[in-house]
């Protein structure tokens, strides 16, 4: 059994065109996420957003924002906002890097599956950040936190597979080319 991907729409040379696209935008929304995330690192969060993003609860969110200060609240904000963006970004460059991957025959029903997880990651990711914003607002409840955790949690993992098909892929994808290639001499 071969499942689909969510690019069939796409033709393969779009797809790919896209894909070189998707990638250096994703780098550069990546970039911009570190740079407002900087100012996030405090000693309530170790790991800046991602401390944020883990709280588990509302009095450790509540820490971590007050650790922020005024300034590192507007930081928090533009962060969570510009997120929107990068998820789009990675969304599209992970999932096409996958079924990119997959139509070299790597075991084609899993990238295209990813492709499907990748999209899942990215509506675990909008659910997360609208807990976060309202936490950051002072709105937020016990279950924001509970909320944004459990979104988390799953986004990293889907994130990290597919990341790890499509290297591990890539490389095996790559290997296979090279030792089918012609011999000359």
């Amino acid at each position: 059994m071969n499942l689909s991907h969510p690019y069939l729409w796409l033709s393969e040379k779009i797809q790919a065109r896209v894909f070189a696209v998707a990638v250096p935008a994703a780098l550069v929304a990546m970039y911009v996420e570190q740079v407002t995330g900087k100012p996030l690192v405090t000693d309530a969060a170790p790991s800046g957003i991602v401390s944020y993003e883990l709280a588990g609860t509302l009095a450790n969110a509540q820490a971590m924002v007050k650790s922020w200060g005024p300034v590192g609240q507007i930081f928090a904000g533009v962060n969570i906002g510009f997120d929107f963006v990068y998820i789009i970004t990675y969304v599209i460059a992970i999932g096409l890097g996958c079924v990119l991957v997959a139509r070299g025959g790597f075991l084609t029903t899993v990238g295209n599956a990813l492709a499907w997880a990748i999209i899942a990651a990215g509506v675990f990711d909008c659910i997360e950040n609208y807990n976060l914003i309202q936490m950051l607002l002072g709105y937020g409840q016990e279950v924001n936190a509970l909320m944004a955790q459990w979104c988390a949690i799953p986004k990293f993992a889907l994130i990290g597979l597919a990341l790890a098909y499509f290297f591990v892929g890539g490389v095996v994808a790559l290997g296979l080319r090279w030792r089918a290639r012609p011999l000359v001499g």
